[in-house]
């Protein structure tokens, strides 16, 4: 740039030349800067538009919705508000399936057959009823009354399930009566429930269904042991 002042001051043959560039470097200089100030404001106004970068650190929301029984998965939102709903297990999702009353009422209702029948199946072994047959495996047990005691306990179940519904059995009629409680068939025969607060019921119902729960494990656990072994559970 010196050198270039000096030829045009001094009446260069090369002043016009000299001048053409100088001015094409202004202009094209002039140019930039609007250019780059132009970017500069339009990056500024789409900024305030851009989304923000969301933190990574999980809300109490998000930890909240995930299972604590399985806590690679989000807890199943149609438990809540049952008892068990806590634990959120449901893998398999049945709950956003079928109808989560008609669900609890048959788990409760298994849960129940599946006490009594642990209980059947290890008293069995070791108790035997007059006129009948001492058997070691349990599993035999249903060879030696014979097929009458076993259909009857089958009708006498359809019967109570019957009455209990007021003829209301399949799952679309079950639960017309909003206000039904699933599992509540109102026995209460030792008057376990009666003086005891929300908390105390919820508590008691909590303890049902883990029961219910490890004893539908077992009986499936002690039927298979006496068929593989083929001997006596003990």
């Amino acid at each position: 740039l010196p050198l270039t002042l000096k030829l045009i001051r001094k009446n260069s043959p090369y002043r016009k030349t000299l001048n053409s560039q100088l001015l094409i470097y202004i202009l094209t200089g002039n140019m930039m800067a609007r250019s780059i100030t132009a970017l500069i404001a339009f990056a500024a106004s789409a900024s305030a538009f851009a989304p923000q970068p969301q933190s990574k650190v999980a809300s109490p929301t998000q930890l909240n919705a995930m299972s604590k029984s399985l806590p690679f998965l989000t807890a199943p939102s149609n438990l809540k508000g049952y008892v068990g709903a806590e634990a959120g297990f449901d893998p398999i999702g049945f709950s956003n399936w079928f109808d989560i009353k008609w669900l609890r009422e048959a788990e409760l209702k298994h849960c129940r057959a599946a006490m009594l029948a642990t209980l059947g199946f290890v008293t069995t072994q070791f108790v035997t009823l007059p006129g009948l047959e001492a058997v070691a495996d349990s599993n035999m047990a249903p060879t030696v009354v014979g097929p009458g005691p076993m259909l009857s306990i089958v009708a006498w179940g359809g019967i109570m399930e019957f009455w209990t519904n007021k003829g209301d059995v399949t799952m679309l009629k079950m639960f017309k009566d909003e206000n039904r409680i699933p599992g509540n068939l109102g026995f209460d025969p030792l008057g376990l429930a009666v003086g005891k607060t929300d908390e105390e019921m919820a508590e008691l119902e909590l303890n049902e269904l883990k029961n219910g729960r490890l004893a539908m494990l077992a009986i499936g656990g002690m039927i298979h042991h006496n068929w593989i072994t083929g001997g006596a559970l003990f």
